[in-house]
């Protein structure tokens, strides 16, 4: 079963590769979607694929890339797009 979520995460999490991170796992888990900074600081992604590996890349989320400082991980479930692949987005 597909599931598709978009995530806000906030903290230290802009100027430590999170995006770098975050794009290699998910291609590592075969999830399909996007990751980009936000005006505010925080970082936002869209995350869709199997129910399982989605969740192992919300947990991923949680610790952030090596740098990061993850103070709060927002989740929302949305409808799965016509996306094929992971990108960043500048």
């Amino acid at each position: 079963m597909t599931r598709a979520v978009e995530v806000r995460v906030s903290g230290e999490v802009q100027g430590v590769s999170f995006r770098a991170y975050a794009a290699r796992e998910a291609v590592r888990l075969e999830l399909a979607g996007w990751v980009r900074n936000e005006p505010d600081g925080a970082v936002r992604a869209h995350f869709q694929g199997q129910e399982e590996t989605v969740e192992r890349m919300l947990a991923w989320c949680r610790g952030g890339s090596p740098a990061a400082e993850v103070l709060r991980l927002e989740v929302r479930d949305v409808a799965p797009t016509d996306v094929a692949e992971f990108r960043v987005e500048y």
